[in-house]
């Protein structure tokens, strides 16, 4: 029984294994949302643009088969829409 429930997890976490780039980013947008959250919604929205470009660098870096959830298109597609996003939300937190 024992030896199921390891095997079981085992393969459960090999199955997570590819989404760590996404959550990589998550992580980061999440810092920024507190930080907006917090009142100070500046930092916050350079905070989640970074993230937002830490998933644009991450979908040029990483391979096919362990990008995860940052597939969404082709990886020209994705890595051009991350940087456009990710430079207008950094602008418009810039900007006054």
């Amino acid at each position: 029984m024992e030896t199921d429930d390891v095997k079981e997890r085992a393969r459960a976490a090999a199955q997570a294994m590819p989404q760590w780039p996404l959550m990589v980013v998550l992580v980061v947008v999440g810092a920024g949302l507190g930080l907006a959250g917090a009142g100070i919604w500046r930092a916050g929205a350079i905070v989640i643009g970074a993230g937002v470009g830490v998933a644009a660098l991450l979908r040029v870096v990483v391979p096919f088969r362990m990008a995860g959830l940052l597939q969404v298109r082709g990886k020209a597609f994705d890595v051009t829409v991350l940087v456009v996003a990710a430079v207008g939300i950094v602008a418009l937190a810039l900007s006054r």
